[in-house]
C-alpha cells in the first residue's frame, strides 16, 4: 500500500489545515453576514418608505384641515355679513318688504311670516356651535309685469337681514278689461324660508 500522507507530514500540514478551516469559516460568515446585511437594509428601506408615506399623509391631512378652517372662516364671515347671526328682527323685515314694494311699484302685497322653528338639515347634520332656525314666509303680489315680481324676489334674496332661499314662486297673468289702463297684469304667490343662526352658548333674552 502506498501512503500518500504520513503522520509526520500531517503534523507538518496541521497549520495549513487550520488556516483552511478558518478560511472556510470566514467565507461562510461573510456570506451569511452579507445576506443578513442586505435583508436588514431591505427592511430598513421598507420601514423608511412607510414612515415617509405616513409623514406625507399627516402633512396632507394638516394642509386639508388648514384649508377647511380657512374655508369655514370665510363661510362664517359671509354668513355674519349676510346677517344670519342677527336673529329674527321682524320689524326690520316689515320695513324691508314695504321698501321693496314701493321700489317695484307693486299694486298689492300680502305676506305672512310663520313662527320660527328649528330647520332640519340633510342627513341629520348638526353644527356644534349654532342652531339653524327658519320661518316660512308666504307672499302674494300683484304687479304690472313679471319684471317687478322678479326684482322684488331678487331684492329680498340680496338683503342683509338673513338668508332667503326661494322655495316656490308661481305667476299667472291677469285678464284686464281695459288694455290701456294702469292696473296689475301679473299675480304671483311665492314662499321663502327665512333662515337665521343662533349661537348655542348665547344668553337667552331677558
Amino acid at each position: 500500500m502506498t501512503t500518500v500522507l504520513s503522520r509526520e507530514g500531517f503534523r507538518e500540514l496541521r497549520g495549513s489545515w487550520a488556516l483552511l478551516v478558518l478560511a472556510v469559516a470566514a467565507a461562510l460568515a461573510l456570506g451569511f453576514g452579507s445576506r443578513w446585511y442586505l435583508e436588514h437594509e431591505r427592511l430598513e428601506r421598507r420601514s423608511a418608505t412607510q414612515r415617509l408615506e405616513q409623514a406625507r399623509g399627516r402633512l396632507e391631512n394638516a394642509r386639508r384641515e388648514r384649508d377647511n378652517l380657512r374655508e369655514s372662516a370665510d363661510i362664517f364671515r359671509s354668513l355674519v355679513e349676510r346677517g344670519l347671526l342677527q336673529g329674527e328682527r321682524r320689524l326690520d323685515m316689515v320695513e324691508l318688504v314695504n321698501g321693496l314694494r314701493a321700489r317695484y311699484q307693486l299694486f298689492g302685497l300680502d305676506y305672512e311670516i310663520a313662527p320660527q322653528r328649528p330647520l332640519p338639515l340633510a342627513s341629520g347634520r348638526a353644527f356644534p356651535a349654532v342652531d339653524v332656525l327658519a320661518s316660512r314666509v308666504k307672499l302674494k303680489m300683484r304687479a304690472l309685469h313679471e319684471g317687478d315680481v322678479l326684482g322684488f324676489v331678487e331684492g329680498l334674496a340680496d338683503s342683509r337681514q338673513g338668508f332667503f332661499p326661494l322655495d316656490r314662486c308661481a305667476m299667472r297673468r291677469i285678464e284686464v278689461m281695459v288694455p290701456d289702463a294702469l292696473q296689475p297684469r301679473v299675480e304671483a304667490e311665492c314662499a321663502f324660508e327665512w333662515i337665521t343662526l343662533k349661537e348655542k352658548n348665547a344668553n337667552p333674552p331677558g
